[in-house]
């Protein structure tokens, strides 16, 4: 309680107590016989606790009272105007209070650093880190294509087709390096990782690992093949491939036909002729009709698999450093969900040479069709009578 509370409560009590009350209170409570006295007569005549300690009218002016346009100059001086101005000191630096209050005393204003800090919360400011929000130009038909995708998704669904969201994961360095996120561990005993995060010469190319992932939306299951060779659409559509014979025909065991969700660029860019001939070769092998829907340009935030795979990976080995292949899968197979999310992980070995060029007659040679709406971003892959 703070000093009002106090002596409402002392005053009720002696009160309560009749004849020689004030002075049992005061012995009891350690207050002045006097104050206990104040406190009485504040009851009587109605007073209530309160958080305010003084009476209305009482104590200092506040600086912005007594110093008229104080306010509007710490405006000027952090708002957009001034802030945007990129020789502006203030631009980009955090020890904005200090500096404020001295740029503030500068024209002729007395105030210190804390009462700046006091009148921007009232202006509304606040400690902000960037947000990685912005993803360039917005395309005009981002919103049809987000319909016409939701749309399609939702038919496959129904009749029982499998969809899947694809894409990859962000490279990590295998080895003792730091990794973001904090995990309990005995008081001064965090784990100890290399200072700095230079790739290990001895791994040479595999030094990394590159998880792809497929996302099967109607059963909240998740499948990460972790490479260590190369991001190409090759190992893209091998993860595919893998994630159908081990558990996408278990799973849609009728199923004739396939819906991919993928991002517009990366490794199943819809401008990768790779991308478009290897699923080409996976709808032969399979027999399944590959329907493709890209996500535009500047929206890859957006694809299923980052809210419903990705970030629950992240969190699942926030803190420990991914020491080897192994660990990196194993963390990513124990990742599990309260909603029933399952993944499974496996190592790809293969290695996946870059810069495959495709001719214009291997392209040609592909049974796609695009869509009447951005075929360019909507197309579906036949399968083709198996030669062999």
């Amino acid at each position: 309680m703070n000093e009002r509370q106090r002596r409402v409560v002392a005053g009720a009590m002696a009160k309560a107590l009749g004849r020689g009350g004030k002075t049992a209170v005061a012995a009891a409570s350690g207050m002045s016989r006097n104050t206990v006295i104040k406190a009485v007569e504040e009851i009587e005549v109605g007073i209530e606790p309160s958080e305010r300690l003084r009476a209305i009218g009482g104590g200092d002016k506040p600086a912005t009272e007594k110093q008229p346009g104080l306010l509007e100059a710490l405006d000027r001086l952090v708002g957009p105007a001034t802030r945007g101005d990129p020789m502006s000191p203030l631009r980009w630096t955090t020890k904005s209070a200090a500096r404020l209050a001295d740029e503030l005393v500068g024209e002729g204003y007395q105030i210190a650093a804390r009462s700046v800090l006091r009148l921007l919360h009232q202006l509304g400011y606040s400690l902000q880190a960037n947000a990685k929000v912005v993803e360039g130009a917005t395309h005009p038909d981002r919103d049809g294509q987000f319909a016409y995708l939701n749309n399609l998704a939702g038919e496959f669904l129904a009749a029982g087709d499998p969809v899947i969201s694809v894409d990859t994961k962000k490279k990590e360095l295998i080895g003792n390096y730091a990794n973001g996120g904090r995990e309990w561990e005995r008081k001064g005993e965090p784990v100890r990782v290399n200072v700095h995060d230079f790739a290990d010469r001895a791994l040479g190319e595999r030094a990394k690992a590159i998880p792809y992932g497929i996302y099967d939306l109607a059963n909240n299951e998740g499948w990460v093949s972790v490479g260590d060779s190369a991001d190409t659409a090759a190992f893209s559509v091998e993860a595919i491939r893998r994630w159908w014979n081990c558990q996408g025909q278990r799973r849609f065991p009728h199923a004739r036909r396939l819906l991919i969700t993928a991002d517009a660029g990366g490794s199943n860019g819809y401008r990768l002729r790779a991308w478009k001939t290897e699923l080409a070769r996976l709808a032969t092998e399979t027999g399944l009709t590959i329907t493709v829907c890209h996500y535009p340009p500047g929206t890859s935030k957006w694809n299923r698999i980052e809210h419903r795979l990705f970030s629950f990976i992240t969190i699942n080995w926030r803190g420990q450093p991914l020491t080897t292949l192994r660990t990196i899968i194993e963390l990513i197979s124990a990742t599990t969900t309260s909603t029933g999310l399952t993944v499974h992980a496996e190592h790809d070995p293969g290695t996946y040479p870059k810069k495959i060029r495709i001719t214009d007659a291997e392209l040609a040679a592909v049974p796609l069709t695009r869509h009447q709406w951005h075929g360019e971003w909507n197309y579906t892959i036949t399968a083709q009578p198996n030669q062999t």
